[in-house]
C-alpha cells in the first residue's frame, strides 16, 4: 500500500477479525470524508458489523448490528461524490448506497477487487456510481480474511457472515 498523506485523517477500524486503517481523501471528496467522520466520532460504528461479504466484490458494513437490525442515529443522506475521479481500485473505500444517486448514509464497503463497473459514467441514475473516499493503508490482510468467511442468508439479507465480523470500534487515529 502507498504511503499515507500526513493532510489526511486516518479512521482505525478494530473489528473482530483485525485492524484496519483506513485514510480518508477529503481533497476529492469532502462531503463523504466529513460524513464518516461524523460517524466515527459519534461511536455509531460502534458494534456493527460486516453483513455482506461477496470474496469476488466487497465487504460492506456500518449499518447493522449483528441481529441484522439497522442501527438508528443516523445522519440524512449525503450528495453523491462519484464524480471526483477516484475510482473504486482494490483496497478502496466507497459509501454505500441504494438505487438513489444520494441516499448514501452510514453504510460503506471496501473493494477487494478492481470494480471499475462501479465508476462515474455520466450523470444518469444508472451511471452515476459510488463514491470512493478513502483506501486501506494497513490490514489488507484483514480485508483478506473478511473476504473468505463462510456466508448464508439471514434476515432477507444474502452473503451474511455465518460468524459476525463485527466493527468493535472505529476510531480517528492520532
Amino acid at each position: 500500500m502507498s504511503q499515507p498523506n500526513q493532510a489526511a485523517p486516518v479512521v482505525v477500524l478494530e473489528t473482530s477479525m483485525g485492524e484496519i486503517r483506513i485514510e480518508l481523501n477529503p481533497d476529492k471528496a469532502p462531503i463523504s470524508s466529513a460524513n464518516f467522520l461524523e460517524y466515527v466520532r459519534s461511536g455509531h460504528y460502534d458494534g456493527t458489523i460486516f453483513h455482506r461479504v461477496i470474496s469476488n466484490f466487497m465487504i460492506q458494513g456500518g449499518g447493522l448490528s449483528a441481529n441484522m437490525q439497522e442501527k438508528r442515529g443516523g445522519r440524512p443522506p449525503i450528495k453523491n461524490e462519484a464524480d471526483n475521479g477516484l475510482s473504486n481500485d482494490y483496497g478502496t473505500l466507497a459509501m454505500a448506497r441504494t438505487m438513489v444517486v444520494d441516499s448514501a448514509t452510514a453504510q460503506f464497503f471496501i473493494n477487494v477487487k478492481d470494480n471499475s463497473f462501479l465508476n462515474h459514467r455520466d450523470k444518469s441514475s444508472q451511471g452515476y456510481g459510488y463514491a470512493v473516499f478513502g483506501k486501506v493503508i494497513a490490514g489488507m490482510d484483514v480485508v483478506e480474511a473478511i473476504k473468505k468467511v463462510p456466508t448464508t442468508t439471514r434476515g432477507g439479507h444474502e452473503n451474511v457472515p455465518v460468524e459476525p465480523v463485527t466493527i468493535l470500534s472505529a476510531r480517528v487515529a492520532e
